[in-house]
C-alpha cells in the first residue's frame, strides 16, 4: 500500500527519473525538485510534482536525494534540507548519489544530532536497468531504519544488500564499479579488435555471450557499441567522476589500480572529445581512435 506521505525526490536526472517511474507506477505519490526545469516538466508529465526543496522538506517523507557529487548531497542536506526542517524533525534522508564515502560517512554524524535520519542508498545498475526492477541497492546505515523503509525500497531495489554503516554503502559501489568499468572497457576494446581483424562484430558478440568471457556489460552495453548507438543510460563524465573518486581512495590506502588508471584515461578522453554526456559504452569510440600508424 503506497505511503499516506509523499516521497521527496531531489535530482530528477536519468537515475532520478527511473526512480520516480518506480515509485509512480507503485501507486507513490513523488514531488521532485531538480535545477533544470525541464527536468521537472517530465516528472509532471509521468505523473508526479513539482515543489522548492524548502516545500518537499516540509511535505515529503522520505526524501531521496540523487545528485550529480559530494558537494552536491552535502548543499542540498546542510544548507537546505535542514534550514528548511528546523532541529529535530525527524525526517528521513536516503542519500543514493555516488559520493566520497569518508565525507558521507562523516555527514551521517553531523545531521544526526540534528535530527535527521540518514540512509545511505547508492545503486548498482544502470538507469535503465534501475527502471526495469534490476538496480541492486547497497545499502549503508542503521540496519532498523532500512527496515522501516522496507515498503519504499522494494520500489525501487527488489533486490538490495545491508552492507554497513554509512560510507560502506559508497565503497561498495566504488570497489563493484570499478570491476564493472574494466569489464566495459575489456569489451570495448574486444569488440574493436575482432572487427580490424575482419569478425563480423555483431555476429563476434553472440560468441563472446556465450562464451567463458561472458559478463552482463555484454548484454547491456555490447550492442550500444555494435551500433555505434551511445544514447545515454550512464553519462561518461559521471562515469570519470566515479573513476576518480577510486583513484582518490586507494591513494588513501596506498593502494596502485593501474588497469582503472587506464580505464579513467580513455574517459578523460571521451570528455575531451566532447563524449561526456554520451553513455559511458562510448569508450569504445576512444579505443577506435587508438590505431596505430602502419610501417611501411
Amino acid at each position: 500500500m503506497a505511503n499516506a506521505t509523499p516521497v521527496g525526490l531531489i535530482g530528477i536526472g536519468l537515475m532520478g527519473e527511473a526512480f520516480a517511474k518506480r515509485l509512480i507506477a507503485a501507486g507513490e505519490t513523488v514531488v521532485g525538485f531538480d535545477i533544470d526545469a525541464g527536468k521537472g516538466a517530465r516528472l509532471e508529465a509521468l505523473g508526479g510534482r513539482t515543489g522548492t526543496i524548502e516545500t518537499i522538506a516540509r511535505a515529503c517523507n522520505p526524501i531521496l536525494v540523487i545528485v550529480f557529487d559530494t558537494d552536491q548531497v552535502e548543499d542540498v542536506i546542510e544548507n537546505h534540507l535542514l534550514p528548511a526542517l528546523g532541529e529535530e524533525s525527524g525526517r528521513i534522508v536516503l542519500a543514493a548519489s555516488t559520493c566520497d564515502p569518508d565525507r558521507i560517512a562523516a555527514l551521517a554524524d553531523r545531521v544526526k544530532p540534528r535530527g535527521l535520519r540518514f540512509l545511505e542508498t547508492p545503486v548498482s545498475g544502470t538507469s535503465e536497468q534501475v527502471r526495469s526492477g534490476q538496480g541492486v541497492g547497497l545499502i549503508g546505515g542503521d540496519p532498523d531504519l532500512a527496515n522501516e523503509l522496507a515498503p519504499v525500497l522494494d520500489i525501487l531495489y527488489p533486490k538490495r544488500f545491508h552492507v554497513g554503516a554509512a560510507g560502506d554503502g559508497g565503497r561498495t559501489k566504488l570497489a563493484v564499479n570499478l570491476i564493472l568499468g574494466l569489464n566495459r572497457a575489456a569489451l570495448a576494446e574486444g569488440l574493436v579488435f575482432a572487427e580490424r581483424i575482419g569478425l563480423d562484430p555483431a555476429a563476434f558478440l553472440k560468441v563472446a555471450v556465450g562464451s567463458a568471457a561472458y559478463s552482463q556489460v555484454m548484454d547491456t552495453k555490447g550492442t550500444k557499441m555494435v551500433r555505434r548507438d551511445f544514447t545515454t543510460e550512464a553519462r561518461a563524465r559521471q562515469t570519470l567522476k566515479d573513476a576518480r573518486l577510486m583513484l582518490e581512495q586507494a591513494d588513501r590506502v596506498g593502494q596502485q589500480l593501474p588497469m582503472l588508471s587506464v580505464h579513467a584515461e580513455l574517459l578523460q578522453a571521451c570528455v575531451a572529445h566532447g563524449e561526456g554526456d554520451k553513455d559511458n559504452s562510448v569508450v569504445a569510440e576512444e579505443i577506435r581512435r587508438r590505431t596505430k600508424p602502419k610501417t611501411m
